[in-house]
């Protein structure tokens, strides 16, 4: 308990948000969210539009031990569902240890407005719990577009909590806004790139760029780097039949490493994994 306050302030200042903690490697996850066919169903906790290019219902966790610390846990669990009537996603998130955690629940929809337009939304149960101090909740939802301006070239816009989202009795402590235009160029089914221009409400403009080679059908390799915090990232993604398994990592240039491992499962077989094109 006597390192309690010193990981909520480290938490504090080291996180994406002001609450809800992203993964350090969250470009890694979300990269195919400004594509056609390298989407996966994690692309929509980047941009729930995505959701509208999902093919196969599919499930994936990711989880995170922030630069090695075990107090700095991040876990992501994501379920994506097609339907004649669009795209469904569930998301749940948990940040922290027991004696301090962030949670949320959030529940997405995506679908095609024709051939060009895709869009989403998501609505949040934002938790966090501190010892000797309670719990508290708030509700916050998000936004997203992607727009398909050729068969290569996607760019989109993402709003994350615009207004509301906040804790407390008197109201006083907001989730932060967060507003990212994203853009994608599917170079080959092989070769993908990305670029998001992300301003979070009282920080710095961040840049999240990124790539993804596909060396074979059963084997990928995504790298890129978010300028903000000067955080590069890599990682190789390895499928077979219904599986994909993805080994990350993260560096921080004064915090060091941060090691991920990513298991996306195909729920239904037809198409298989060539179907999705993960």
């Amino acid at each position: 308990m006597i390192f309690l306050p010193l990981i909520i302030i480290f938490a504090w200042i080291s996180a994406n948000s002001q609450h809800l903690r992203r993964p350090i490697a969250v470009a890694y996850t979300g990269l195919g969210a400004y594509s056609i066919n390298h989407a996966d169903v994690f692309s929509f906790t980047t941009n729930q539009a995505s959701l509208a290019q999902l093919k196969n219902a599919a499930a994936a966790v990711y989880g995170e031990r922030r630069f090695l610390l075990s107090e700095l846990n991040n876990y992501t669990a994501v379920i994506g569902l097609p339907t004649q009537s669009g795209n469904f996603g569930l998301k749940a998130g948990y940040f922290g240890f027991s004696d301090y955690n962030e949670t949320q629940i959030g529940l997405a929809y995506g679908r095609k407005l024709g051939d060009k337009v895709d869009l989403g939304a998501q609505f949040n149960y934002n938790g966090i719990s501190i010892a000797g101090y309670g719990n508290d909740a708030a509700i916050s939802f998000e936004l997203g577009t992607v727009l398909h301006l050729t068969d290569k070239l996607h760019a989109g816009l993402h709003l994350n909590n615009p207004v509301g989202g906040k804790f407390g009795k008197d109201q006083q402590e907001k989730l932060s806004s967060v507003y990212t235009v994203g853009i994608g160029y599917e170079a080959s089914d092989k070769f993908f790139v990305s670029t998001e221009i992300v301003k979070e409400e009282d920080q710095l403009v961040n840049v999240n760029a990124g790539m993804q080679y596909k060396f074979l059908t059963q084997v990928l390799a995504r790298i890129g780097m978010s300028t903000a915090t000067s955080t590069g990232w890599m990682g190789i993604g390895l499928s077979w039949k219904l599986f994909r398994v993805d080994v990350t990592a993260a560096y921080h240039p004064q915090l060091g490493i941060t090691p991920g491992l990513l298991l996306l499962v195909l729920l239904s077989p037809k198409g298989g994994l060539k179907k999705e094109n993960n």
